[in-house]
């Protein structure tokens, strides 16, 4: 039997991917059909699948013509999470048909399905498929069992099924090297299934007819269109917000409500570098932008629930001691595991010979000041568009309040997580003042019992300090850091959190300042790395999430014009499929870990208030 199209083991760019998940979990599947990243049965599961970071010992699960001569688009069923590969060669057009159902079912007994139907629709076309499983991130040996309808793979710590519609026919599959293969050929209105899923050991492989997985195709579209049904924004960009939303869904963890930073680690800031992190956890930071969209849009059920997460890390803290970074982590897994231990994976070589890989994140361990005002402002933004906040949840904002009326005046490592020394960051105090004036604003509001003179003194000591301390008058500009004079991104969120009005001269000259010294073609670098040293080698791109801040701080400053143009801009910069990553290179080109939902979350918020202030 002949295997044209064989894995070529070449890196696809990071751009060139769609997602597609259930929930717990995703995948992405490149524009050659090639599934090159999944983790099983969670976000932050070992790897099945992880080709994206090593070609030759990562493992992948292909799936395309078997002739060289084809081309293929990518696209997502309108208005779902469900993606479209379609193939083109001389003789036939094709396409796949890639979805995971939303099951209902716990976490233990999620079969986490994995289904791919090829659909001939014009002539006819060969097909190769592999699969080729790679389990903990391929440091796991696992035995492949072909049996009458399926094969199934064993490893000690999981096992998987792949089944289908396409035994017989002269497309059984044969056991090659640690996976399978199979070759079949299918013309115009004919079809095949293949399912992967999580199985029990002893498990029996059955066929999956048709109508089953046609079914549960129909059902993934009612459940990605219903959901979708609850956007509230109707403004001049609502396919684009719609993807973003979709987008953040899709990196929710359906049991506890935690979103994802990306679902994928170590894909590099630099091609070459070792600026490679694991994003498949959830920072405290991500929390009020995460609310302030999901509220915004109308998904209220999925703000309730990040709530309930939050709240579940603030009691948590209480309970146990106070460390020298205070009773929050940045950074928590997505089931609330404060334990992210970082390793480094030498076995791998990293996405285009971009090593290390790493698994875990050691910033977990960093003080990081700003998180208190992010945390405490989605509490407020939850108190004024959500629901009531209880008593419990009142006390625990009470205590962090005073903790940090004790301690935010230090040092610390700042919202980038550099590896170069604590410093006096004027984004961690500018959000020490987000995190005392929306404490104040709450008990005002609610009548909610505080220490409001002592809360009243310490937000004024800390505004007074950002202005005669975080403004250079040489630069005209607010900068990075107490005594320096270089730029940073983070402080475009100054107006946006209502610290200073977007029309202040003070403002205005800082955003001239970034709009010169960061930004280029509406692209925003976070800060120059040769001007303030970080710890880390090498340069990295344009950071996304900061490009769609400096849209909004446009819009807030008034300058309509140059923030619609901005925006339309970075339109232009995402995935052919609305996908955004964490950072651009010099061409334009997908950097860092991918998709990133800090980057969604700020697209909606420069939307939503672009297109209002344009009226």
């Amino acid at each position: 039997m002949a295997f044209a199209g064989e894995f070529d083991g070449c890196y696809r760019p990071i751009a060139e991917h769609g997602l597609l998940g259930d929930l717990h979990t995703v995948a992405l599947v490149g524009t050659d059909g090639t599934i090159d990243w999944y983790c099983c049965p969670a976000f932050d599961a070992p790897s099945v699948f992880g080709a994206i970071l090593d070609r030759e010992q990562g493992g992948h699960y292909a799936l395309r013509p078997q002739t060289a001569d084809w081309t293929s688009k990518q696209l997502y069923f309108p208005e779902t999470n469900v993606l479209i590969t379609r193939f083109f060669t001389p003789d036939g057009v094709a396409e796949i048909e890639d979805f995971m159902p939303i099951e209902t079912a716990d976490v233990a007994h999620h079969r986490h399905r994995l289904v791919r139907r090829v659909v001939v629709v014009r002539g006819q076309m060969p097909f190769t498929l592999e699969v080729q499983p790679r389990f903990d991130y391929g440091r796991e040996r696992h035995e492949v069992e072909l049996q009458e309808q399926g094969v199934v793979f064993h490893s000690s710590s999981l096992t998987l099924a792949l089944e289908g519609s396409w035994f017989g026919n002269g497309s059984t599959p044969e056991l090659h090297g640690a996976g399978a293969r199979a070759a079949f050929e299918l013309r115009a209105g004919e079809s095949r299934t293949f399912v992967l899923e999580r199985v029990t050991d002893d498990y029996v492989c059955r066929p999956y007819p048709e109508r089953e997985t046609a079914e549960a195709f129909d059902a993934t579209v009612r459940y990605w269109r219903a959901w979708l049904g609850r956007l509230r924004y109707r403004g001049r960009w609502r396919e684009t917000v719609a993807r973003s939303a979709l987008t953040l869904k899709l990196l929710t963890y359906a049991p506890t409500g935690a979103i994802v930073a990306a679902p994928t680690t170590s894909l590099p800031e630099r091609i070459g570098g070792d600026r490679n992190w694991d994003y498949r956890y959830t920072w405290i930071r991500d929390a009020a932008f995460s609310l302030y969209a999901l509220l915004r849009l109308g998904f209220t059920e999925e703000a309730s629930a990040f709530m309930d997460w939050l709240t579940d890390r603030t009691r948590e803290s209480q309970l146990s001691a106070v460390s020298a970074n205070g009773p929050l982590q940045i950074m928590y897994g997505i089931d609330g595991r404060r334990e992210l231990p970082e390793t480094e994976l030498s076995h791998w070589a990293g996405y285009c010979d971009s090593g290390p890989v790493r698994i875990g994140n050691g910033a977990a361990g960093q003080l990081q000041l700003d998180i208190y005002g992010e945390l405490i402002d989605s509490i407020y933004l939850y108190n004024k568009y959500g629901s009531p906040i209880f008593h419990e949840t009142w006390g625990h904002v009470q205590r962090i309040v005073d903790w940090l009326c004790e301690n935010w005046d230090q040092a610390d490592e700042g919202i980038w997580e550099t590896r170069g020394g604590k410093k006096d960051f004027t984004y961690s105090r500018l959000m020490t003042w987000v995190a005392l004036e929306r404490a104040i604003r709450i008990h005002r509001t609610r009548g909610l019992p505080g220490d409001i003179v002592r809360w009243l003194a310490e937000r004024d000591r800390v505004y007074h300090q950002i202005m005669e301390r975080g403004y250079s008058r040489r630069r005209g500009a607010f900068v990075q850091h107490y005594g320096a004079d270089v730029l940073d991104a983070s402080l475009l969120l100054m107006p946006l959190v209502l610290f200073i009005p977007g029309r202040d001269p003070l403002w205005t000259s800082t955003l001239d300042a970034i709009g010169e010294d960061l930004v280029s073609d509406s692209l925003v670098y976070r800060y120059d790395v040769e001007a303030s040293p970080d710890g880390l080698r090498g340069h990295e791109g344009t950071f996304s999430m900061c490009s769609f801040w400096y849209v909004e701080a446009l819009t807030r400053a008034g300058r309509l014009d140059d923030a619609r143009l901005a925006f339309e801009k970075m339109l232009t910069y995402a995935n052919h499929v609305g996908l955004y990553s964490e950072e651009l290179g010099p061409t334009g080109e997908a950097l860092g870990n991918f998709p990133q939902a800090f980057t969604h979350i700020a697209l909606i918020s420069a939307a939503f208030n672009l297109d209002r202030a344009l009226g």
